[in-house]
């Protein structure tokens, strides 16, 4: 199944729903609400949810956008779901590692992987 939103494609697969984001930069604080709002409403509609967000074409990611991602995390451990993260570019990665958001996120180089370590 595949859902598509203006800011996300959503596509389960093995019982993982997988988020892809549309957005090449995510700063807008509108856009990163509506995004909140759609990832909220998936954690709240799917029971012990397995989500990965896949960040392929994403290039920028605002603080607002992290700040955004803490508060999905405690919500989907809070329904006792997994939360990880994917093929977040190196740029990103780094803003992970000095914010030491990359101790508090379990993140994996591919999705594949990503899909495979929730089992």
């Amino acid at each position: 199944m595949t859902e598509k939103s203006p800011h996300l494609t959503i596509i389960e697969e093995e019982s993982v729903n997988m988020v892809r984001f549309s957005d090449r930069k995510i700063l807008e604080e509108l856009s990163i609400r509506e995004i909140e709002d759609e990832l909220f409403a998936l954690v709240s509609s799917t029971p012990a949810i397995k989500l990965l967000l896949n960040f392929t074409n994403v290039e920028h990611l605002s603080s607002a956008a992290l700040g955004m991602l803490i508060n999905l995390k405690k919500e989907v451990e809070g329904k006792k779901g997994k939360l990880k993260l994917s093929n977040i570019n190196p740029q990103i990665y780094e803003v992970f590692k000095i914010t030491r958001l990359s101790k508090h996120f379990d993140i994996h180089e591919q999705s594949a992987d990503a899909i495979n370590s929730f089992s």
